[in-house]
């Protein structure tokens, strides 16, 4: 395990959250490098991710800030990694502590990834992220995907 993901797993999401401490998780966002057009089908499982991510958190006991004061200005940016630090502008304005982006890369039907970066809000030091090769483009393997993503990475705790 890298130390980034150490120190995700130690200081981001740790089986006992700091009281207070809100994290601010964003839509999962596709990055297509494939020949492919974008299908439907990969626009919903971006959606399942997003419920997936926020469940594992919540389970943890984690508190998920609401994305409805800022919704319009998320309709407005076309990708939150390319904004130059907007989604730490966003996540301070609703009370959060950390910025969560996660993406999923396409590179063909075949070669996928799934990736997860938080950032310290205010700030945007980067507190850690993992990525998760998955082979296949399907419901079930961007879930695995993501499990295994946050298994290994991101609700580790200290043994």
């Amino acid at each position: 395990m890298s130390v980034r993901c150490q120190v995700l797993a130690v200081l981001l999401l740790a089986a006992s959250p700091a009281v207070g401490d809100t994290l601010a998780v964003f839509p999962f966002e596709l990055i297509n490098t494939s020949m492919e057009p974008t299908r439907p089908d990969e626009e919903a499982r971006l959606q399942q991710l997003d419920a997936q991510l926020r469940e594992a958190l919540r389970g943890q006991g984690h508190e998920i800030a609401g994305l409805a004061p800022v919704a319009g200005e998320l309709a407005g940016i076309g990708s939150l990694r390319a904004c130059n630090g907007c989604e730490l502008d966003l996540a301070a304005r609703l009370g959060a502590g950390r910025a969560v982006l996660g993406w999923v890369q396409k590179v063909s039907n075949l070669i996928l990834n799934v990736n997860l970066q938080v950032r310290e809000v205010p700030g945007g030091r980067l507190l850690g992220g993992g990525s998760a090769d998955i082979r296949g483009n399907t419901d079930q393997s961007w879930q695995r995907g993501l499990r295994s993503l946050l298994r290994r990475d991101v609700l580790r705790t200290e043994e």
